[in-house]
């Protein structure tokens, strides 16, 4: 695999072979009717592989961004009707399928979605557009949506929020020790004037976090930056909206992967699979109770991990956790 940004489209799929291999059983068994949903298609690095390595198979690819799904759409135009974009949140992704209309979308409502990828967080796409805010390391615009034509930015929550609702977010979505102590200089800054760029924000949290914890642990925004972009995307409550939406839209062997970049997904993916993948029947008895047997089965041994070879090449593959389950055909009764 080429690990160039160019030959990618400014975006280097992660484990992009091992995702295959992964969705690859249920595809081949359903055959013509196989559909796949790749949820967070970006610069559609996964979905072109897809395509090319299963030739029956039809993706259905989901974006906010309608400049990614554009930019996707036209690399992935030589795949014909067997590719669809949707312009969604990747949560919106049962009323998509229940509501598209051609071909794609008829076996996805007949035989059920044959296999489904989310790679979650953001793009490295998203990440070098320096307009769209999402860096910490150049100024610009205080933005961070995903979706740019819709809900409020980052300027939004800093200029509005409560002390007490800037630091529950900067402290439970970006695990920032001086939470409290950077809403309390965002408050008084704003006083003076509303921020609008990354830039002041980052020499606010130079000034709010000790010189001594500066020097460790990486750059002393990327926390605040991290916690800003998931609240003004609402990325938890999405991801905990789509788990149940796919997992019910699979059909019968159907295979759903996870690929999560940070605790707190990791987190939601793991309780959600877990649960799915268990019988609810007490423990003790020799068998399942009727209506208590598990749907699922994980396909992964916990949380599977870039290798260091692609580590290496990409070194945003390093923090990624893999984690996905296989709807059973014939659960016990």
């Amino acid at each position: 695999m080429d690990f160039g940004l160019k030959p990618n489209h400014g975006h280097v799929p992660v484990m992009r072979d091992r995702m295959a291999d992964l969705l690859a059983p249920a595809i081949e068994a359903f055959g013509a009717d196989a559909v796949i949903v790749d949820g967070t298609l970006g610069a559609g690095g996964h979905t072109e592989h897809f395509l090319d390595t299963f030739p029956l198979a039809c993706v259905i690819g989901v974006d906010r961004d309608p400049a990614a799904l554009r930019d996707a759409s036209n690399r992935l135009g030589r795949f014909g009707d067997r590719f669809v974009g949707v312009q969604a949140r990747f949560d919106e992704i049962g009323n998509a399928i229940d509501e598209g209309k051609g071909p794609v979308f008829d076996k996805a409502r007949t035989a059920g979605i044959a296999g489904a990828l989310f790679d979650l967080g953001v793009s490295s796409m998203q990440l070098d557009q320096e307009e769209r805010g999402f860096a910490y390391r150049v100024d610009a615009p205080l933005d961070m949506r995903m979706d740019p034509t819709t809900g409020i930015t980052a300027a939004d929550v800093l200029n509005t929020y409560s002390h007490g609702d800037l630091a529950r977010i900067l402290k439970t979505y970006g695990d920032e020790r001086f939470a409290g102590k950077i809403a309390s200089h965002v408050l008084k800054e704003r006083e003076k004037e509303p921020f609008t760029r990354s830039g002041r924000l980052v020499e606010l949290i130079y000034q709010a976090i000790p010189a001594a914890t500066r020097r460790t642990g990486g750059h002393p925004a990327k926390r605040t930056f991290q916690a800003l972009r998931i609240e003004v995307n609402q990325e938890l409550d999405a991801l905990e909206n789509v788990i149940p939406v796919i997992t019910d839209a699979l059909g019968s062997s159907g295979r759903v992967v996870f690929m999560s970049y940070q605790s707190l997904e990791d987190k939601i993916v793991k309780t959600a699979l877990n649960a799915l993948s268990t019988s609810t029947t007490p423990a003790g008895l020799p068998m399942d109770l009727p209506g208590t047997a598990a749907g699922f089965r994980s396909i992964t041994s916990g949380a599977e991990k870039a290798s260091e070879a692609e580590i290496e090449q990409n070194s945003r593959a390093a923090p990624v956790r893999v984690r996905g389950v296989e709807k059973l055909s014939h659960p016990s009764p």
